[in-house]
């Protein structure tokens, strides 16, 4: 429909990092579509480790959404800016509120993609997002209606800068790790909290994995250093804390050095699977066929017998969470120690 090779591009994503982290197989796919275009992204701000360095990209514009561009002046200011640029095409990949607006207030020969309900008629080709696929399937679906026939890719990625390697390494000498140590990663946090499964569950699990030789190690942002600190104070072993230590790209460079990730239907999930990290995730409300891990290198654990109460939609609140308290310390072991088999069959 739009012949992209050769084009000015710009990409407008301004949601969250498992979602983000999502969009690197439209990316990839896009640059091998149109290999000549020049193909810049926009991103929020605190997020654009994910796109900084991914060599599919030739620009990355970002925004504060939540801090100083949090109002209508300031998206229309970033719109002006946009429009100054010249683009040929602005391709939207999501329908929220912001992204919508400043596309539509960005002057441009071709607006695509999709766009939030009021604005679609400033789009000269709106696309449905297809919500019975994969989210990473859902953004490559875009290139396919816009007349891309084969979409290559090559899984989720995140690109790691020498600066972020160098900060992992670090950490990983002041915190004792030797090259001879197998460490498995735990993200016990969620945004959501009915997908946070109980922090003294992961408690019993690491310290089962410690005595199989592993060393516990607790990732997560500054929000998650309370249920961190939840379950290391109920175990019998003393794991090492990331949880605050790293912004984006450190974390994907420290989560590299992990024989195994256990976690949370999370944006640090998707991030180590941006990095070939095997998996065990841990699901209740959110559905794994359109948001569960972009890799065959995992492991899903569900609730036995399952919970249906969220076949409307995911909950944000619940006053039971049976999908997570059913899940056992049984199932996530067994499930950890498949993984870690299958790795050494491998290796």
């Amino acid at each position: 429909m739009i012949d992209l090779n050769g084009k000015k591009i710009l990409v407008t994503f301004l949601m969250h990092l498992g979602d983000l982290v999502l969009t690197t197989p439209f990316i990839h796919a896009l640059r091998k579509a149109a290999p000549d275009a020049h193909i810049t992204y926009l991103v929020d701000e605190k997020l654009k480790d994910v796109v900084l360095h991914n060599p599919n990209l030739d620009e990355v514009i970002t925004i504060d959404k939540l801090g100083r561009d949090n109002s209508i002046l300031a998206l229309m200011a970033c719109a002006r800016k946009l429009s100054k640029m010249d683009f040929d095409v602005v391709i939207n990949l999501h329908p929220n509120e912001r992204c919508s607006f400043i596309c539509a207030m960005t002057k441009t020969k071709w607006r695509v993609g999709t766009a939030h309900t009021v604005l679609r008629p400033f789009w000269d080709i709106f696309i449905q997002l297809d919500r019975t696929i994969h989210a990473a399937d859902m953004y490559l679906d875009v290139l396919h209606e816009l007349g891309v026939k084969e979409l290559d890719h090559k899984g989720l990625e995140v690109f790691i800068s020498e600066e972020s390697k160098i900060s992992a390494e670090q950490f990983w000498r002041d915190n004792g790790v030797f090259a001879t140590d197998k460490l498995i990663g735990f993200n016990i946090g969620s945004a959501i909290p009915t997908k946070r499964w109980a922090p003294e569950r992961f408690a019993q699990v690491a310290d089962a994995m410690t005595a199989k030789g592993y060393k516990p190690v607790f990732f997560g942002g500054t929000m998650d250093e309370e249920f961190v600190n939840e379950a290391v104070a109920v175990m019998r072993t003393t794991p090492i804390v990331a949880a605050g230590a790293f912004n984006i790209g450190a974390l994907a460079a420290a989560l590299r050095r992990c024989d195994l990730l256990i976690t949370n239907d999370s944006g640090p999930m998707h991030v180590a699977i941006s990095q070939n990290v095997p998996v065990v995730a841990l699901y209740g409300p959110s559905l794994v066929k359109l948001y569960g891990p972009y890799t065959k290198n995992a492991i899903v654990v569900t609730a036995v017998p399952p919970c249906m109460g969220c076949a409307g939609g995911m909950k944000h609140k619940c006053s039971d969470m049976q999908c997570m308290t059913r899940l056992t310390v049984e199932q996530v072991i067994e499930a950890a120690d498949k993984m870690l088999s299958s790795r050494g069959e491998g290796e």
